[in-house]
């Protein structure tokens, strides 16, 4: 697809100039050089070549604030991903944080290989190879090799942990998931960073995974994971008869329905918690109310917003292990003092690589409040 034919498809000939999408930028915020507006005036003129060899085409973090704010519904976020693709086409690539390790091994998932990614289920934990249910991991097995303890870049998390929780819950309220050691990476972050076959690889081989468990249902933790297999793989290699599920929609439905309990708080103060909105659930799948409720269902918990949250929440910082810079320490910095700000004791998140950003931010810093993911309080509290 040229620059004429991208300017077409994401309606950037409706842009105005007014400068809503880089006002609203995280990155433009710290990096007054860097502007969406200016990216999509350079196609509009026809240098859809210049943008290509842009350094700046990678800086973008895709948190989607731009499109959900701009009063001509310019599709910014996929002007970024099909010219990232006609950027790939010519070699060109982003920096790639951690010396590349991460893309490497979603590279490495779209051969055929033989994995190691189940491992980390434990003996208290019951999944099955066929079933109605497949919970799909995603990427935490290999997020362990990386951040975990020991890992090549540590910074004290247990990513596996999650998925341990997210089995144990699905537990909890009578399901027993699939779990494959076929299973690769959704692929998210090669489609974003511009490899569209590397991304069609690892989708078929996943569908084919899917397919052969004979699952009609699959369970996704992971925001990115959820928008890729829900709208991305549809988008690419057309329907499928599989139905999408993202775990807190699940969750806060059996809340409702009382099939998920949590145990009266033993104290009489509240510990207080702030919640931060993934860019992918919220801005991109407009999920914002279900963790909230999961919330307020658990005795003892007290909700306290951070003046940026919803569809105004800040991004995390960094997106698809690319430019991870001193532009994402300021943004992730912001973040967690804003966090802080609220007197929360614990900052709660519901993104796997939301975890990962603000823990690395927090880790050399003299920021003191608790990171930890939602899922692991819903199984402290679980009744």
């Amino acid at each position: 697809m040229n620059s004429e034919a991208i300017v077409k498809e994401t309606r950037a000939y409706h842009c105005l100039e007014c400068g809503v999408c880089t006002s609203s930028c995280p990155v433009a915020r710290v990096r007054p050089s860097f502007s969406p507006r200016l990216l999509v005036e350079k196609a509009l003129f026809g240098f859809g070549d210049e943008i290509v060899r842009d350094r700046d085409l990678w800086s973008c973090l895709v948190c989607g604030r731009c499109t959900s704010r701009c009063p001509s519904n310019v599709d910014y976020l996929n002007f970024i991903k099909e010219m990232r693709i006609e950027a790939s086409k010519l070699g060109e690539k982003g920096l790639f944080s951690h010396d590349g390790i991460l893309n490497t091994i979603m590279e490495l998932q779209s051969l055929s290989l033989r994995q190691k990614r189940t491992s980390w289920i434990t003996d208290d934990l019951e999944v099955a190879d066929e079933g109605e249910w497949f919970y799909f991991v995603g990427c935490l097995p290999y997020f362990d090799l990386v951040f975990g303890e020991g890992g090549y870049c540590d910074v004290g998390l247990k990513p596996t942990e999650r998925a341990r929780n997210t089995v144990r819950i699905l537990n909890k309220m009578g399901i027993k998931p699939v779990v494959s050691n076929d299973e690769r990476c959704c692929g998210h972050d090669l489609l974003w960073n511009g490899d569209l076959e590397g991304f069609r690889r690892l989708a078929e081989l996943n569908l084919k995974t899917i397919e052969k468990s004979g699952a009609k249902k699959v369970i996704c933790l992971c925001p990115e994971g959820y928008v890729t297999l829900k709208r991305d793989y549809p988008s690419y290699l057309g329907e499928q008869d599989i139905e999408v599920v993202q775990l807190y929609q699940l969750l806060a439905d059996k809340l409702k329905e009382g099939k998920l309990n949590f145990v009266e708080n033993g104290s009489d103060n509240p510990v207080k918690v702030t919640f931060h909105d993934p860019c992918s659930l919220g801005r991109i799948a407009e999920i914002y109310e279900e963790p909230r409720e999961i919330l307020s269902g658990i005795p003892g918990i007290e909700l306290v917003e951070m003046e940026r949250n919803r569809a105004d929440a800040l991004c995390c910082g960094t997106s698809g292990w690319v430019n991870c810079s001193s532009c994402s320490k300021q943004i992730q910095t912001e973040r967690l003092k804003e966090a802080e700000a609220t007197g929360a004791d614990i900052l709660l998140v519901a993104c796997p690589k939301c975890g990962i950003h603000l823990s690395c931010a927090k880790y050399n810093s003299d920021i003191k409040i608790e990171i930890k993911d939602i899922t692991d309080l819903i199984v402290e509290k679980m009744a």
